[in-house]
């Protein structure tokens, strides 16, 4: 069960959101975002069948799914530590009530894949069910993503929301460490398509202490998820 909460509805805003997947591309994408725009958070999600915890870091409250607008370019910005296993679909169906709630022109996911060949460069693809949408990323000169299996919240917000527009932006990432290269990559992306005027720059200077700080939070969400489901089997035994 899910508890939705918003302090604010702003208008026909552009969704945001980017879970904990490879290289940790879409957590770290939306957490640049929030530093580098000037944002507030206007709610959360919550759910029972999370364990109740959340992060500390410098002082401040990272909650495990929070909600937060950036008024200047109309964005609604859902970052999250949770990596949403085993309810992805209730993830899904809630992101797509609060598009619905706030009449969201578009819904963008974030999303890290990882290669079987590497290139040594973060490529970009992205896919859409809008031809509109289709349009604009070909006149920024992202690739579409021709073959590709999709596996988590955004695949459950790729069949959840058939009549929202929704696009997905991928990079190509290292599966097994935070990759702040193919989030700039994103981030570049996000930029041309939205005019966000947003500098990557500062996000690869200081990517090793961006990527220690993610993966220790997401890792100790982790441990928590893992620590309450041995719990729930030792309940069972």
């Amino acid at each position: 069960m899910a508890k939705f909460k918003l302090t604010k509805k702003p208008k026909n805003p552009t969704i945001i959101e980017g879970f904990p997947g490879f290289g940790l591309v879409g957590t770290i994408v939306t957490e640049y975002l929030l530093e580098h725009l000037e944002t507030e958070r206007i709610g959360r999600i919550l759910f029972k069948e999370s364990p109740a915890m959340v992060a500390i870091h410098e002082n401040k409250l990272v909650e495990p799914l929070g909600i937060f607008y950036n008024k200047k370019h109309n964005l609604v910005i859902v970052h999250a530590i949770n990596t949403g296993k085993g309810i992805e679909w209730k993830i899904a169906e809630n992101i797509v009530k609060l598009a619905k709630d706030l009449k969201a022109k578009e819904i963008i996911s974030i999303e890290g894949v990882g290669t079987t060949k590497p290139t040594g460069k973060a490529r970009t693809f992205y896919f859409s069910n809008n031809e509109k949408i289709k349009n604009k990323f070909d006149e920024i000169g992202t690739k579409k993503l021709g073959e590709g299996i999709i596996i988590g919240v955004t695949s459950a917000l790729l069949l959840k929301a058939e009549k929202i527009p929704m696009s997905c932006v991928f990079a190509e990432a290292h599966t097994k460490m935070p990759d702040s290269k193919a989030a700039a990559k994103v981030v570049e992306v996000l930029d041309k398509y939205l005019e966000m005027d947003v500098d990557t720059k500062p996000l690869l200077k200081t990517a090793k202490k961006f990527e220690k700080k993610l993966k220790g939070i997401v890792q100790s969400q982790k441990q928590a998820t893992e620590l309450k489901d041995a719990k729930r089997l030792s309940y069972l035994g």
